[in-house]
């Protein structure tokens, strides 16, 4: 089995990047012939969509960057980790990126009816995210976005971890209960 684990944090060793961490720690411990595949998504050299809408024709994008090797990692993971803090009620601008890229997936699937080979496996896809403010709809906007991004690329989403009044860096070490969370999440989804 593949993870594809996408780390979204633009701060490296920052609270989601914590907490991914703890999760893939819990996917071995139940399946650990699982490969993990690591993309620090800050480390990405990704230009955003300039709507061209080439994809809509051919089912790629016509922007050569780092996004060519992405595409090919998300269509062949069986199970894809979005991690990510939250800015301003949502991703940070270089996962939101990466979704906005995903248009050329989405038109493959949705426009052009190309099927990925992975497409007739069911696929699982998870989120974990931390903010730091106690607004009662931090999560709901992103949890939408990622939803809309896990079915673009033909992965279930599953479920969801979140904190929230979780803000400076390490923060989410003295929560009573979030890393054994992430880890018991993690197994979890490595046993269904």
């Amino acid at each position: 089995m593949l993870l594809l684990a996408l780390y979204g944090s633009p701060r490296q060793g920052g609270n989601t990047d914590i907490l991914l961490d703890e999760f893939l720690k819990g996917i071995l411990s139940a399946a650990p012939n699982t490969q993990i595949q690591k993309i620090f998504i800050r480390d990405l050299k990704i230009t955003p969509c300039q709507e061209y809408n080439t994809c809509l024709k051919t089912g790629n994008c016509v922007i050569q960057d780092e996004m060519n090797t992405l595409y090919e990692q998300l269509l062949k993971a069986d199970m894809v980790v979005l991690a990510a803090p939250i800015f301003f009620y949502n991703v940070p601008a270089q996962v939101k990126i990466i979704i906005d890229r995903c248009q050329a997936l989405w038109a493959r699937k949705y426009i052009l009816k190309i099927s990925n080979p992975k497409s007739q496996i069911p696929r699982k896809g998870f989120f974990i995210s931390a903010g730091g403010t106690k607004g009662e709809n931090l999560f709901t906007g992103t949890i939408l976005t990622v939803k809309y991004f896990f079915k673009a690329i033909n992965v279930d989403y599953s479920s969801e971890l979140v904190y929230n009044k979780i803000d400076t860096k390490g923060a989410i070490r003295k929560h009573p209960t979030a890393l054994k969370d992430a880890f018991e999440a993690g197994k979890k989804l490595a046993s269904n």
